[in-house]
């Protein structure tokens, strides 16, 4: 799966591509350097956190995150699956992955038959 995102950052297209798997091995791998994270937790607890920043990223129209931040509280109960985390809990976990999904190094250009 492919996710859309517009940018207006300097030298990134319109359209841009962000990749699941990179991100979601990205996170795996360093969400225990996050200050916000509580290590008796498992990774399971933080992955769809995570994943509902990359992915709301793409969907937000360019909104900045404290513009959207109450719909994607609505929308945790739907998406977290077993995660046991509380909103108050995966919101710093959400919006790092979704200020991180802006970055221009994680971001492609979109193919030209996208």
């Amino acid at each position: 799966m492919k996710t859309q995102e517009s940018s207006t950052m300097a030298g990134q297209s319109a359209t841009a591509i962000v990749d699941p798997m990179a991100e979601a091995a990205y996170w795996r791998e360093n969400y225990l350097k996050r200050t916000y994270i509580e290590r008796e937790r498992p990774y399971g607890d933080y992955e769809p956190a995570f994943q509902h920043g990359w992915e709301s990223r793409s969907r937000s129209g360019g909104r900045p995150f404290r513009e959207i931040e109450g719909e994607l509280e609505r929308g945790w109960e739907a998406v977290k699956g077993a995660s046991k985390l509380a909103w108050i809990q995966a919101r710093y976990a959400v919006s790092d992955a979704w200020h991180r999904a802006g970055r221009p190094a994680v971001i492609q250009p979109a193919p030209d038959n996208a």
